[in-house]
Parts: C-alpha cells; sequence; structure tokens
C-alpha cells in the first residue's frame, strides 16, 4: 500500500503587498516576512518525494524597503533526483512618495535541470504603486533595464536586458485573496517570462492556505531541453 502524506513546513519572505492577508497592526512593524511550504511523500511500490518551499522577509525603513526571497522546488522518484530548483531575489526599495518608487533588484536562478548551470541578472527599476484609492485592491508597476548573465554547458554569455513586471493584490472577503504576479525580461539572445497566480484563505490567525501556478518559458534553452515549465502547489502558509 502507498502511503501518501502532505506536509506543510517551512519557507519564505515577501515586499510589502504579497502578505494579502496579514492584519493591520503587523503592517507597522518594520520586519514583516512570511514561511510557505507543501510536501509529498509516497511509499510502497514507487518512493517519490516533492517539496515546494518559499520564503520572504522585508524590512522597513521610512524610506526604504528591503527584502529577499528563497523559491525552491526539489523533486525525487526511488531516490533519484529527477528535479531542483532555487531562485534567489534581492531588492531594494527606494520610496519617492506614495506612489513612485525606485528599485534595484538582483536574482539568481539555480536550475540544475533547464541546461544553464545558472542566470544571474540585476537591473535598476521604476515603479508605481496603482489602485491605492480601491479598497481591497493593490496594484505594482515595475519597469527598467539591466544585465543579466547566463551560464551553460556549451558557452557562457551575458546580454543587456529590459525588464516589465506586474503585482496584483485583490482581497476577495476577509479571509480570501487572489494573488497575480508577472514579468518578463527580455534580450537579445535570450527572454524570460515568469507568472505566478494563486488564491489563499486563512484557516488560522497567521496560518493560511495557498493554492498556486508558477510558469516560467523562456526562448533560448539548451538542446533536448522545453521552453516552459509549470508548477502547480497546495502548501501552508504562516506569516510573522
Amino acid at each position: 500500500m502507498s502511503r501518501i502524506a502532505i506536509l506543510p513546513l517551512l519557507a519564505v519572505l515577501t515586499l510589502p503587498g504579497h502578505a494579502a492577508l496579514a492584519a493591520e497592526e503587523e503592517e507597522d512593524r518594520p520586519w514583516n516576512s512570511e514561511i510557505e511550504l507543501g510536501a509529498i511523500f509516497t511509499s510502497g511500490n514507487t518512493r517519490d518525494e516533492n517539496i515546494q518551499f518559499r520564503g520572504e522577509v522585508n524590512y522597513a525603513l521610512e524610506t526604504w524597503d528591503l527584502g529577499f526571497t528563497l523559491d525552491g522546488f526539489r523533486s525525487s522518484k526511488d531516490d533519484e533526483l529527477a528535479a531542483q530548483r532555487v531562485y534567489y531575489v534581492s531588492e531594494a526599495n527606494y520610496n519617492i512618495n506614495e506612489q513612485s518608487f525606485v528599485l534595484t533588484r538582483l536574482a539568481h536562478d539555480d536550475d540544475r535541470f533547464s541546461g544553464y548551470e545558472g542566470q544571474s541578472d540585476i537591473s535598476l527599476n521604476y515603479g508605481r504603486n496603482l489602485l491605492t484609492n480601491r479598497d481591497g485592491m493593490d496594484l505594482t508597476l515595475n519597469l527598467g533595464a539591466g544585465y543579466r548573465q547566463s551560464r551553460a554547458l556549451e558557452e557562457d554569455f551575458g546580454e543587456a536586458m529590459l525588464r516589465l513586471a506586474a503585482d496584483f493584490n485583490w482581497n476577495l472577503s476577509d479571509s480570501a485573496a487572489l494573488l497575480q504576479e508577472f514579468s518578463t525580461e527580455a534580450g537579445e539572445e535570450t527572454s524570460i517570462f515568469r507568472s505566478r497566480s494563486g488564491i489563499e484563505t486563512e484557516i488560522l490567525e497567521n496560518l493560511l492556505l495557498r493554492f498556486s501556478v508558477d510558469l516560467k518559458h523562456q526562448t533560448r534553452v539548451p538542446a533536448d531541453r522545453e521552453k516552459t515549465d509549470t508548477e502547480t502547489s497546495v502548501t501552508f502558509v504562516m506569516q510573522f
């Protein structure tokens, strides 16, 4: 008989606006973080392990917001590693006023099964907070430019890139929220599109259940690699 266990573990750190269901008093704290994780283990005729984790943390100053995100996935079958990915993002956000900000962003993607040994990028962005007059809704847009370094088995290459990103949060009720993130990083050699769609509901205070779909599409990949990766997950989220 196969046995399946779904475990909530810890892992998430976020920028303001991502924790859509946080209590109002937490908004005044300089630190804001959340930990998210789900895991599936099977035993019996087959032994599978699938772990999805994400962690976000923010520190808010008078005119600065600092954030770090760690997003990962690991899968194995019969003790053979099938997939492993870790995506790191560090951001420094300078608030010009309530609507506008300047964002410096540094990211590194370590995906062993993508055909790339790693891809790193840095960018400078201008952002706007929209829908500030709509209760329960938040929309942020970013537009910027930067540089990306890609390390592949065949060759390494660097390129300038343009970046466009959007982050939308909608509180559907006191206990449910809709989340949508999108970004495109366009370069001459390759372009990367990312999307994260999710819906979450509050189970207990500071404990959420989240269903999400993550998509990554890259226009140039090594031979025998798919251009599009999709991850669908159900995870528990703890907010601090």
